[in-house]
Parts: structure tokens; C-alpha cells; sequence
């Protein structure tokens, strides 16, 4: 069968149809009281973001609920953690400020969307509100909102992402097999299944 490629918005909209009314005037510039809630009770974010040649990168933020600080109505800020120090979206955002992110909270099918532009910041006084486990980010990146609303249910409820029932974690190798297998490492197998084992969990701020 050959394939049918959709080129033009009109193309898209004989599939789709049009938009629903209460999906086109959902959009908001500026965080409600809602919102506020959302984020204080979000451990969990995706940062989308592209390069000035157009590449992109996804990348996760996790932390406990509440992690990201409220500058004010239109700005947020998220604390940035030790990691494997790639920055893919951080290089991305120094030649292309845009990005978008998607809040999660456990158990919500919901999410809440919040589109901008960024910048990353080395230092600032409120850096000090983002302390956890004794570690203060060395990092910041600095969100000015351009867009935010809340995104419907459906993904989740098709994917039955949060019901344990639907979970098969053992469908998959460990995580020190997935790595040994794509990827040319010098450690072996049994001391990757050691670095990723408990104590793993203990060098999360440090």
C-alpha cells in the first residue's frame, strides 16, 4: 500500500475536522490559581526544546512535588540536578530560547502544558527556595510563559499509564543489560548492574 502524506494544514483538517470550541479558547498567557496548584503538586516535568538548526531533544525533570518555584504570574523556574552533564536541551535553548513543557501528577490523567521562552541562570536569590536534600542547583532554567492550558485526558486513559494492573516492567531487560547490549561500554555487565543497583537512588543530589 502506498502512503498518503498530509502536506497543508487544509489536508490535516479533512482528517481531523475542525477544532473543538472549548480546545480553541483554553490557551491562557499568565498562571491562574489553578495553575499555581498544578505546579505545587507536579514531581514531574518534560522540556522540549530544538536547536537553531531545527534538531530536538525531550528531556525529563523530576523532583518532589512542589520543585518548581513560582517567580511570578508569568515566569517559573526549574531547578537543574547532577546528571550525565550531555545538556542536550540546555545547548539547544543558548541558540533557540523556545520551549515547551508538559507537568505531570501521579494518578491525574491531566496534564498541564506551559509553552515560552527560556534562558539559563547560574545564580539568583531564589535559588535558595530550591534546596533538596541539602543541594542547592547550580542551575536554573528561567521559563517566561507564552502560552498554558490544561491538556485532556484521553492519552493516559488509552494508555492506562497509572493502573498497576496494565504495568510490565519485567517485559524488558535491566536497565545494566539494555546498556551493556547499544551501547560500546568498558564496564561489565555485573558492574553495571552494581552502579545502577541500590545504591543508585543514594547519589541522586550528589
Amino acid at each position: 500500500m502506498s502512503w498518503v502524506e498530509i502536506a497543508s494544514e487544509s489536508e490535516l483538517r479533512e482528517v481531523l475536522g475542525d477544532v473543538m470550541p472549548r480546545a480553541a479558547t483554553k490557551e491562557r498567557v499568565r498562571l491562574h490559581e489553578r495553575d499555581r496548584q498544578w505546579l505545587a503538586a507536579s514531581p514531574f516535568c518534560l522540556i522540549a526544546t530544538s536547536a537553531a538548526d531545527g534538531s530536538c531533544d525531550v528531556s525529563p525533570k523530576g523532583d518532589p512535588a512542589g520543585f518548581v518555584h513560582v517567580i511570578d504570574d508569568t515566569t517559573i523556574a526549574i531547578p537543574d540536578r547532577p546528571g550525565n552533564r550531555r545538556a542536550d536541551g540546555f545547548r539547544n535553548i543558548l541558540t533557540n530560547p523556545r520551549v515547551g513543557l508538559i507537568f505531570l501528577v501521579p494518578g491525574r490523567n491531566e496534564t498541564l502544558r506551559i509553552n515560552g521562552r527560556a534562558r539559563l541562570v547560574r545564580e539568583a536569590p531564589f535559588f535558595d527556595e530550591m534546596i533538596v536534600k541539602g543541594h542547592r542547583p547550580h542551575l536554573a532554567l528561567v521559563v517566561e510563559i507564552e502560552q498554558i492550558f490544561f491538556h485532556c485526558a484521553k492519552a493516559f486513559l488509552r494508555s492506562a499509564l497509572w493502573k498497576p494492573d496494565s504495568w510490565q516492567p519485567e517485559a524488558l531487560p535491566s536497565h545494566a543489560r539494555l546498556i551493556k547490549d547499544v551501547q560500546v561500554v568498558e564496564e561489565s555487565l555485573e558492574q553495571l548492574e552494581q552502579y545502577y543497583g541500590e545504591s543508585y537512588a543514594k547519589r541522586l543530589y550528589g
